[in-house]
């Protein structure tokens, strides 16, 4: 699909959200996956001091890494579907791609 074919979902004005609620919606997600990922971490802090073996902790330091990722990757999801539905022009839509893109090579 190219830059051209991406239309936005509604009829809006210029740097207008694509539909209400679009970004709060989607912070509230992150925002939820981050709370989750706090509450693993204080029970990986829990396990620790308990003297749990190293195998039980590492799965579930894993866990909360893959946890970490996909909130990323999330947050990164969104960055892209707003900047493509509240872009005025193809251009602006393609820097604001370009700029996501960087983002995940330089953090993912």
């Amino acid at each position: 699909m190219t830059v051209s074919n991406l239309k936005p979902p509604i009829s809006r004005r210029a740097g207008a959200p694509a539909a209400p609620g679009y970004r709060t919606e989607h912070q509230r997600d992150v925002i939820n996956r981050l709370k989750r990922i706090e509450g693993q971490v204080r029970g990986l802090i829990d396990m620790v001091e308990d003297g749990r073996s190293c195998e039980d902790v590492a799965q579930q330091m894993s866990a909360a890494r893959k946890a970490m990722d996909k909130a990323f990757y999330r947050m990164m999801a969104t960055s892209v579907m707003e900047a493509v539905s509240t872009s005025d022009s193809e251009v602006h839509t393609f820097r604001e791609v370009e700029r996501s893109t960087r983002i995940l090579e330089k953090y993912a």
